[in-house]
């Protein structure tokens, strides 16, 4: 059971705070962060948002006030050692922070992970986490349901009704649950427009990204002897030439299992060192452990993989043999 009661103690007691998140943010991460500062916020306390990547676009308006910075090594060399507290949110392994990892690891300051995913990796002092939490934004809706720590008001509940229904596929992936629904109900209740958060979610994107989701799927294939696996690939060069972002690849993988008899579905990124891999799933195969096999993780329908010393072609057909195991133990 997640110590609420802790985590409200490590805030009380303290006064100056870095929250960060993992590469490449989703509206979780990034709706995780914004609802946390203004905890703190609220709370008197002295804060930092820095992360590694920037942040994407089309989540942009999660940040109005532009409290997000990018790690810049020079200016940001010392923060580490600087606050009280490291708060290490929407993940469970430090490498996830890339250019951070260094600073944050070295810090002899607190840090605490809050997060919903797999399998945690031991870096911090305090976890706050469960996979029983649909959403990082859930455990941090619960730290104020739990504790009363703060007054729940729209600027807080408006980033975290964003991160749960991103994270619940829009409310229907296998963690929706009815109490999900009753926690969304008090986020509208808070004057949370679920239209105006959809709309800037997914119908204000780019001319490129639309562009990209063609490529995508011009890309898709059919693989193994059942046909249950389906795949897509972008390689660098697609990237370049329509001017788009890897953060625009953001849900692609979910139209390979939207293809009657798929149960595997995969999506190749080839970025400048190396290559992702994004995997997705159906009933009970655990594409978590698929991508632990090399070095990434996740949820058990949903996870990822980041390769940085080897090149697509190279690994292309070793994970999806690989996939096509994991989908004959698991029939």
């Amino acid at each position: 059971m997640t110590d609420f009661q802790k985590l409200k103690e490590i805030i009380t007691e303290n006064n100056s705070f870095l929250l960060t998140t993992h590469v490449n943010p989703d509206a979780d991460a990034i709706g995780s962060e914004i609802a946390f500062y203004q905890i703190l916020k609220e709370l008197g306390k002295k804060v930092f948002i820095i992360n590694h990547s920037v942040t994407p676009y089309n989540l942009e308006f999660l940040d109005a006030d532009n409290k997000i910075e990018k790690f810049n090594e020079e200016k940001h060399k010392n923060i580490f050692e600087e606050v009280d507290v490291l708060v290490a949110l929407d993940f469970n392994r430090s490498d996830r922070t890339v250019s951070m990892q260094k600073g944050f690891n070295r810090s002899s300051k607190i840090k605490i992970c809050i997060d919903h995913h797999q399998e945690p990796e031991d870096f911090a002092d305090y976890y706050f986490t469960g996979t029983d939490y649909c959403a990082t934004g859930h455990v941090i809706y619960e730290l104020i349901n739990k504790t009363g720590i703060v007054k729940l008001k729209y600027e807080t509940a408006y980033p975290i009704y964003a991160a749960i229904m991103t994270d619940t596929g829009s409310f229907r992936f296998e963690r929706t649950t009815p109490e999900i629904h009753r926690i969304a109900a008090k986020l509208l209740e808070l004057n949370v427009v679920p239209n105006d958060v959809y709309d800037k979610l997914y119908d204000q994107s780019r001319f490129s990204k639309i562009k990209l989701l063609g490529e995508a799927l011009e890309s898709l294939q059919l693989f193994g002897e059942h046909k249950k696996i389906c795949y897509m690939v972008l390689k660098q060069d697609v990237f370049e030439r329509l001017d788009a972002a890897e953060s625009d690849t953001e849900n692609f993988v979910n139209f390979t299992l939207s293809i009657e008899g798929v149960r595997i579905g995969l999506l190749f990124i080839e970025l400048d060192h190396g290559f992702k891999v994004s995997f997705r799933s159906k009933g009970n195969i655990p594409v978590n452990k698929l991508a632990g096999e090399y070095g990434g993780g996740g949820h058990t329908n949903a996870a990822g993989a980041r390769i940085h010393n080897g090149k697509l072609e190279e690994y292309l057909y070793n994970i999806l043999n690989k996939a096509e195991q994991y989908l004959e133990s698991n029939q």
